[in-house]
């Protein structure tokens, strides 16, 4: 009989090598051509204008520099090194070597095909190997990777790839689940749809009883509608 759980069916398992992300996976160069305040300011009004409305009307003439420092906010992951933020590690662990598992932290970022909100929650685990990391650095990880423009699967590897070539431990596991904006109040429209994601790397990949562990620890994870609220 087949003992593998709905949950681990049903997720979509992010394969490929177990080599880094290629990319976007450090601190992102400035564009040589970035553009100032002033003309982020300017396309603003430009898309205001494409939209129908008039920039110079009252309400809002002072939406472009609300919005490019909205954008400043949304964004602001590019000049950060993920790597860093993990750099800090404890060795004091009386010899622990048990799943270490932050669960539910919630995320919103933006896919990089239509600039529409994603907003969900990421799930951590990691199997220590001599040494653990604070457990707030695990949350600020998921917020670099998520302030860029994104596609999930991309943000999944991104995590647990991160956290496997920094800390070094026995193995990672990530889930994401999020609902993407791009396709519930868009195009398609299907609200309440989410998407799943997952990576998992050394003992949580290689080994069927780790990964039902992992699983059956975030199986009674708040519901999905009260972590996107």
């Amino acid at each position: 009989m087949d003992k593998t759980t709905t949950a681990e069916k049903t997720l979509k398992v992010v394969d490929g090598d177990k080599g880094k992300v290629p990319d976007m996976d450090g601190p992102i160069e400035p564009v040589a051509d970035k553009p100032n305040r002033a003309e982020a300011e300017e396309a603003v009004r430009t898309l205001i204008k494409w939209a129908g409305d008039d920039p110079d009307r009252e309400g809002l003439t002072d939406t472009p520099s609300r919005v490019v420092r909205s954008y400043e906010e949304f964004f602001d992951g590019y000049g950060t090194c993920p790597k860093t933020i993990l750099q800090r590690t404890f060795k004091e662990t009386d010899g622990y070597d048990e799943i270490v598992l932050l669960r539910d932290i919630r995320f919103e970022s933006h896919c990089e095909h239509h600039m529409a909100p994603i907003i969900g929650r990421v799930h951590i685990a990691y199997l220590p190997h001599h040494r653990i990391v604070g457990i707030s650095k695990l949350a600020r990880l998921v917020q670099v990777f998520a302030k860029r423009l994104q596609i999930q699967e991309k943000l999944t590897a991104q995590i647990a790839n991160t956290i496997d070539e920094v800390l070094e431990p026995k193995g990672v596991a990530v889930v994401v689940e999020a609902a993407h904006q791009c396709m519930t109040t868009r195009g398609i429209n299907k609200p309440g749809t989410l998407m799943v994601t997952s990576r998992m790397l050394g003992a949580f990949r290689d080994n069927a009883s780790t990964r039902r562990e992992f699983l059956a620890m975030i199986a009674n994870s708040q519901s999905s509608e009260a972590a996107f609220s």
